[in-house]
C-alpha cells in the first residue's frame, strides 16, 4: 500500500472504519435478544413427567436469561393439555401424541366438540420408539412378528398407533399378530419378562425394558433399514410423523451396539396456526440461544439441539415464524419445505371436510357420527 498517496488513503480509512462501524451494527441487530412477554403460561404434561421435567429446566432459562416469568400448567390427560393452548390461557403446548391426534380429529379429537384443529410446531425433540422382543422367541425381523404374542395397552392410542406404525414398515396389521391387550402400560411393558408376550414396543430406556435385558429371556431390538423408503412410505400412511433413527442409549444398545429405529417428538412445542410469525420466532430464537443453559438437566435435553429438534417429521406443520428462524439458521432446506406443504395440505383437507361431516351428522347419534366423519375423513385423505 506504500504507493497510496496519503490523499487517497484518507477516504479509504474513512471507507473502511465507516463500514466496520455499519457491519457492527449490523451484527448488533441481528445479535438482540428475543422480543418476549414479561410472563407466558405453559401447558405440559403432569408433574414428575419428562416433558414437564423438559419445560421446567426451559422456562427456568428464559427467566435467567430474558426475565421472562413462565407458570407451566400440567395435565393429565390430552384435552387438558389442549384446552389451555386451544382457549389461549396457554402460549405453547409440551405436547406429546395427542398433536399429530388433535390435527387428525381421531381418538379424544373425534366428537362434535372438537375434530380437527389447527395447530403448528416451533420444534420437538427427537424421542426414539422400537419393536422389543425377547431374544428367545425367535424373532428377528419386523416380519418375524406373524402369529407372534405382541402386547397391546389398552385404551392407549398413543402407544398403539406407534406400535401399528411399526408393522406397516413390514406390511402387517395387528390382525397378523396374536394381539395380547394389558390393562396398563406398565403390565404390557413387564409381560415380556413375564412371559406372556414375545414382542411390544415402547421408548429405549424405561425400567421394564432393562428388566428383560437382564432376564432369563433377553432383550433384542428390531431395526428398520433407513434406506428403504417403499417402507417409510407405508409408515407414513399409518401416522406422518416418524423419521428413521439411529439409537445408540437403552437396554442392550450402545455406540457398540446401535439399533436403526424410528423417532417422533416428545415434546412437541405446539402452538396455534394464528400465532404471530414474530411471536414464533422469538420463542424458537429464545429457546435455541437459552440451549447451553438447560441443555445438561435430563439425559435427553441435549436433542434440542436445534439441528435435531427443528426439522421434520413432525406431528404438526411448523409455523411460519419458525421456519423463518431455522432458515436464517442455515438448517432448513428445500427437502424440508416439500415435507411442510404436503403435511400442511394434509391438515387443510381435513380442516374443510370437517364442516362436511357436521352438516351430515345433525341428530345423529354420536356412533354415527364418528362413522359420518371417518367416512368424510377418509376421503379427504384419499384424495391428496
Amino acid at each position: 500500500m506504500s504507493f497510496l498517496s496519503k490523499q487517497v488513503k484518507r477516504p479509504l480509512v474513512a471507507a473502511v472504519t465507516s463500514t466496520a462501524l455499519m457491519f457492527g451494527a449490523s451484527v448488533a441487530v441481528q445479535a438482540a435478544e428475543p422480543d418476549l412477554p414479561s410472563t407466558m403460561t405453559w401447558s405440559s404434561y403432569d408433574v414428575g413427567s419428562a416433558g414437564y421435567a423438559e419445560a421446567s429446566a426451559i422456562a427456568d432459562a428464559f427467566g435467567k436469561q430474558y426475565g421472562t416469568r413462565i407458570r407451566i400448567q400440567p395435565s393429565g390427560s390430552a384435552i387438558g393439555r389442549l384446552q389451555p393452548l386451544l382457549s389461549g390461557r396457554a402460549a405453547v403446548g409440551f405436547l406429546a401424541t395427542e398433536t399429530f391426534f388433535a390435527a387428525e380429529g381421531v381418538y379424544d379429537f373425534s366428537t362434535r366438540q372438537w375434530g380437527p384443529q389447527d395447530l403448528r410446531a416451533l420444534a420437538g425433540r427427537p424421542s426414539s420408539i422400537g419393536i422389543f422382543t425377547a431374544k428367545d422367541a425367535g424373532i428377528e425381523t419386523l416380519e418375524d412378528l406373524k402369529g407372534k404374542r405382541f402386547a397391546y395397552v389398552a385404551g392407549n392410542p398413543s402407544i398403539n398407533v406407534k406400535c401399528n406404525a411399526f408393522l406397516a414398515f413390514a406390511g402387517l396389521t395387528e390382525d397378523d399378530l396374536e394381539a395380547v391387550m394389558f390393562p396398563t402400560y406398565a403390565s404390557a411393558m413387564g409381560s415380556l419378562a413375564r412371559g406372556e408376550a414375545d414382542a411390544s414396543c415402547t421408548t429405549t430406556t424405561p425400567s421394564h425394558v432393562y428388566e428383560l435385558a437382564e432376564s432369563p429371556r433377553g432383550i433384542r431390538w428390531l431395526n428398520m433399514d433407513p434406506e428403504d423408503t417403499e417402507s417409510w412410505a407405508k409408515v407414513n400412511e399409518v401416522a406422518p410423523f416418524f423419521a428413521p433413527f439411529k439409537e445408540t442409549i437403552g437396554a442392550g444398545i450402545s455406540e457398540e451396539n446401535p439399533v436403526d429405529i424410528m423417532a417422533y417428538r416428545y415434546p412437541v412445542l405446539a402452538v396455534k396456526s394464528d400465532m404471530d410469525a414474530d411471536t414464533a420466532y422469538n420463542m424458537l430464537k429464545a429457546v435455541d440461544e437459552t440451549y447451553p443453559m438447560y441443555k445438561d438437566a435430563t439425559a435427553a435435553m441435549p436433542r434440542w439441539d436445534i439441528n435435531l429438534a427443528g426439522v421434520p417429521a413432525i406431528d404438526v406443520p411448523f409455523h411460519e415464524g419458525a421456519i423463518r428462524y431455522l432458515k436464517e439458521k442455515g438448517i432448513w432446506t428445500d427437502e424440508h419445505q416439500a415435507w411442510n406443504d404436503a403435511r400442511t395440505a394434509r391438515l387443510n383437507a381435513l380442516l374443510e371436510a370437517w364442516p362436511k361431516a357436521v352438516a351430515e351428522g345433525e341428530g345423529k347419534s354420536d356412533e354415527e357420527f364418528a362413522q359420518i366423519w371417518e367416512k368424510h375423513r377418509q376421503q379427504a385423505l384419499g384424495a391428496l
